[in-house]
């Protein structure tokens, strides 16, 4: 960065990264949950779907939140709750317990993920530049971290004992981040977005772009893991690198991805980064063991990463519709990918096996890599005029 990084920066990249640190880790309790359960692929299937359903009760909640209190309140509530849900989960008795806990995880994790995003426009707003992008590295990053620390743990002491261990990480990293995270101020009713969706199809084809997206990420961090266990004989540790590798490696170009896009624009970087993310799911899916399919899943991690910021930019920047409605339906089609959609992708995974799911989802962004004129407003940036915000309580 060519400028120092203030407190409130420190801040949104504490929260993302403890966000993503608990997704992480709970990669690899799966099969574990799997197993101790005693669940088939459908009921596992059935378990994510709620998990996704929270997510979506919540995340609206959480938007009607922030216009009312501004992004912080509710980003520190959801925040403090979060390093509770996976123990909580892997305590749940049988499967009634475990809907109700999976439940309460997605809404805990999709309120604080609404909140967090809230917040790191805010700061954009404070700080006059874009921070977006790398926020969402940093997330990668605590993806990588939890599933790679997470899955060795969990091996070597248990599923409880990871589970703890993660919440205690993931607390301190949030009391950090509520010590210097910006307080901004809640909407004044002419500055919330209509809710009227847009009738022109190209904010819908961008929301399509971020569910293209959103899917192949949603079905790593749910099923790679498991894919490497049944179908590739790996381990627990081994089989959490596979979205530990893709994390990673989605971490590293996240961070380098506004450079990237500003020396090559929007358009070429979504084609481009659209067919490195096939090959690489197409490899894994072909793969004959499991440390190349990991290797693929890893390539799949650095084409992946700069799909989403690149369409909800463009969501953002339509001329003639505000920001905040196309954005608005950007992300609502986007994160019904990776929260409700791999249920799906276990209940056809029972039937089939995981390997043809990740060649058909190659395939899906062989198609976005041809349609992805659609994002050429991305280089259309406005600026965004500062409003007054401070920090503190």
């Amino acid at each position: 960065m060519n400028r120092a990084f203030p407190a409130i920066r420190l801040a949104v990249a504490l929260a993302f990264l403890a966000n993503g640190l608990i997704i992480g880790a709970w990669a690899p309790q799966i099969p574990a949950m799997m197993e101790r359960l005693d669940l088939s692929e459908s009921r596992l299937g059935l378990l994510i779907l709620i998990f996704g359903l929270g997510a979506l009760v919540a995340m609206p909640w959480c938007g009607g939140l922030i216009a009312r209190h501004g992004s912080r309140r509710p980003l520190a509530g959801f925040a403090v709750l979060a390093p509770f849900a996976l123990p909580a989960v892997v305590l749940a008795p049988g499967f009634a317990g475990a809907g109700f806990t999976m439940f309460c995880f997605g809404a805990v994790i999709g309120g604080m993920d609404v909140a967090m995003n809230a917040n790191a426009v805010a700061v954009e707003r404070r700080l006059d530049r874009a921070i977006m992008s790398s926020s969402h590295g940093f997330w990668s990053l605590g993806g990588f971290a939890g599933a790679a620390a997470g899955g060795a743990l969990l091996q070597s002491y248990g599923a409880l004992a990871q589970a703890l261990a993660v919440a205690a990480v993931s607390a301190a990293v949030i009391a950090a981040m509520l010590v210097w995270s910006l307080r901004d101020p809640p909407a004044r009713s002419t500055e919330r977005p209509s809710t009227r969706w847009p009738l022109t199809p190209l904010p819908y084809l961008l929301g399509l772009a971020a569910l293209f997206g959103m899917i192949p990420e949603g079905a790593v961090l749910d099923w790679a893991a498991l894919y490497l266990q049944r179908e590739l004989g790996s381990n627990v540790a081994a089989a959490s690198l596979a979205f530990a590798g893709f994390s990673g490696a989605m971490a590293l170009m996240r961070f380098s991805g506004d450079a990237v896009r500003n020396r090559f624009g929007a358009v070429a970087t979504m084609r481009v980064s659209c067919l490195v993310a096939g090959t690489g799911l197409v490899g894994a899916g072909l793969a004959p063991a499991a440390p190349l399919a990991i290797g693929f899943f890893a390539l799949a991690g650095l084409g992946i990463a700069n799909v989403v910021p690149i369409a909800f930019s463009a969501a953002g920047n339509q001329p003639g519709l505000a920001p905040g409605v196309g954005m608005s339906v950007a992300t609502t089609m986007g994160y019904s990918g990776i929260l409700v959609a791999p249920s799906a992708i276990g209940f056809i995974g029972e039937q089939t096996g995981f390997a043809p799911i990740f060649v058909v989802l190659a395939l899906i962004l062989f198609a976005l890599a041809a349609l992805a004129r659609v994002v050429a407003t991305a280089d259309r940036q406005k600026v965004i005029a500062q409003v007054p915000c401070h920090l503190g309580k």
